[in-house]
């Protein structure tokens, strides 16, 4: 190579770049295959820091995560929503027939019909679910997506307040507004930035570390208050926040007072009753590190529970056989 275009040649790539610690490992056949990197904070019960891992002050995109103060945000709009409809408009649901037939009954409650969802036509979010729906030859639709809870409280939140119903899922709508400052308030810090979630909804970034203060904030809260109210619901109702064959719904209905969530692209956050707190995001978004994480992280806070074994059961296969597993690595 002459001088010149050695002179011209891109410099090295800096030693010091930061490279999130190892959250999981693939071992397939007693060899480790793959990693899944992340950032993790858990948050003691009186609010501070216990554990951080990685970068959990950086800001991520919670998803679904985000769906309890979507919630308490329709609330404050003044929608009066309680028990399995609350549940529900925080919910990322299976499509199970019970998820649908009461999202149709809470559209009707409010002159609205499926066809005012802006959700996109969608499969059943659970496996089982999406396989007998289509054995049933049934397409995709708007109802059966996994969000059609929440889009059918934010509308009745719309046909309540006499908001505009077709721009529903406009950032600068009035809803859309009180669920900007309700993130904002329940994170304690400021929205970093705004995109669409997969559902078409708004989607405010906040940091791990944020997400986690808001769900120990929703544990905590006053009874009667929006975030109580939301939180009580998904306790009371895991199966609608979920699914029968879902870890949040496993961990809400075996560990009493327990909050969780899950969020698309490998996100979840959990408060305890005591409120203790947890967040975490896997770098790569692979949801299937998301129980043996999340497992691990349990155990470091001394919950030992068959749910959590479970939760952090990940077996890896081949052939007909288990040849190996998803583990955690901290």
């Amino acid at each position: 190579m002459s001088s010149s275009a050695a002179s011209a040649a891109p410099s090295a790539i800096p030693s010091e770049v930061f490279e999130p610690p190892v959250l999981a490992e693939v071992v397939r056949s007693g060899f480790v295959e793959s990693h899944h990197r992340g950032s993790l904070v858990v948050l003691a019960a009186d609010g501070s820091v216990e554990l951080a891992l990685g970068d959990p002050a950086a800001p991520v995109f919670p998803r679904s995560s985000n769906k309890p103060m979507q919630a308490a945000a329709v609330l404050r709009a003044g929608l009066d929503l309680s028990g399995e409809r609350l549940a529900l408009a925080a919910a990322s649901h299976s499509g199970e027939a019970f998820h649908l037939e009461l999202v149709h009954t809470m559209l009707a409650e409010h002159g609205l019909t499926a066809d005012d969802l802006r959700t996109p036509p969608d499969l059943p979010l659970d496996p089982a679910e999406a396989e007998a729906y289509l054995a049933a030859g049934r397409v995709r639709e708007r109802i059966t997506m996994n969000c059609s809870g929440k889009h059918a409280a934010m509308l009745a939140a719309c046909a309540l307040n006499g908001w505009d119903r077709a721009g529903y899922l406009d950032p600068a709508h009035p809803l859309q507004q009180l669920v900007h400052q309700v993130v904002e308030e329940a994170a304690g810090e400021t929205v970093t930035a705004v995109g669409t979630d997969g559902c078409g909804a708004p989607l405010m970034a906040i940091s791990l570390v944020g997400l986690a203060r808001a769900f120990r904030g929703f544990v905590l809260a006053e009874p009667g208050t929006a975030e109580r109210r939301v939180a009580d619901a998904m306790r009371a109702h895991p199966a609608y926040v979920a699914g029968t064959r879902r870890p949040d719904t496993w961990l809400m209905r075996e560990l009493p007072g327990t909050l969780s969530k899950m969020g698309a692209e490998a996100v979840q956050a959990v408060a305890l009753a005591d409120g203790r707190a947890l967040a975490f995001k896997v770098d790569d978004g692979a949801t299937r590190a998301l129980g043996p994480v999340l497992a691990r992280t349990l155990r470091l806070l001394g919950i030992d529970a068959p749910v959590v074994d479970r939760i952090g059961h990940a077996p890896l296969l081949g052939g007909d056989g288990e040849v190996g597993e998803i583990r955690a690595t901290f």
